[in-house]
């Protein structure tokens, strides 16, 4: 069975974490390291996928510097997207090759991985068709608790998943999210507390079984980063 290697990297900038999944990203395209999956927050941060819409950016560069969210432009997929503080953010770095040659299979083996974890904490979590992400049923709503935009090249992933643990909701109000108007909610806005550490591992061990692989837990040592702690 092939390795995977977890680092659980706490709160990390967004602009490090990018470069740190390119530096993976390349080094796995060379067959120098085995897949990864970096689980980890960021600080108040704004996101636009390649394919997305200025027009789901509510908010002014004056109204996000003062309310300090950070924002950036990138390659995954999706639109526009919010990542912060109690938000767990998983980013897998996997050679498709040595599992499926199949983009749509590997976002619901994400999507399924996520939903398996919820599970576990009593919560209903479930797809909606034709749309990305995992959803659950709240106050006679679909509520989006996990978004989901991927980049691949050469079948590397990159980028991934952003699942809403303690994230303090407020702060979709900048955007509309992922290009959608439907409401967001968070585990802990269902009654659930949990920390980002303890969720993370248990979604985790459900990644390694979707995706056939031996979890290897390693440190950060990234002697470059930061925390924003």
């Amino acid at each position: 069975m092939r390795k995977c290697v977890v680092r659980q990297l706490g709160r990390v900038d967004y602009a490090i974490a990018l470069q740190l999944q390119q530096q993976l990203a390349a080094d796995r395209k060379q067959g120098l390291i085995p897949d990864h999956l970096l689980l980890l927050e960021h600080p108040h941060v704004i996101t636009l996928g390649r394919n997305g819409h200025a027009e789901n950016l509510l908010a002014s560069d004056d109204v996000m510097a003062r309310a300090g969210i950070g924002f950036f432009p990138t390659d995954r997929g999706g639109d526009v997207t919010y990542h912060g503080p109690g938000q767990l953010v998983g980013y897998p770095i996997l050679d498709l090759r040595d599992w499926q040659r199949d983009v749509g299979a590997y976002v619901r083996g994400v999507e399924q991985a996520i939903i398996d974890t919820l599970a576990e904490y009593s919560i209903a979590a479930a797809r909606i068709p034709k749309l990305t992400g995992v959803w659950v049923q709240h106050e006679g709503a679909d509520r989006k608790i996990a978004a989901i935009g991927v980049h691949l090249s050469r079948w590397v992933t990159s980028h991934g998943f952003a699942l809403n643990v303690s994230t303090d909701l407020s702060y979709f109000q900048y955007i509309v999210p992922c290009g959608l108007t439907k409401p967001v909610t968070s585990m802990a806005a269902l009654g659930v507390r949990a920390s980002l550490s303890e969720v993370g591992e248990r979604l985790a061990a459900h990644f390694a079984r979707i995706f056939e692989c031996e979890l290897e837990l390693e440190a950060p040592a990234l002697a470059a980063m930061e925390s924003e702690n």
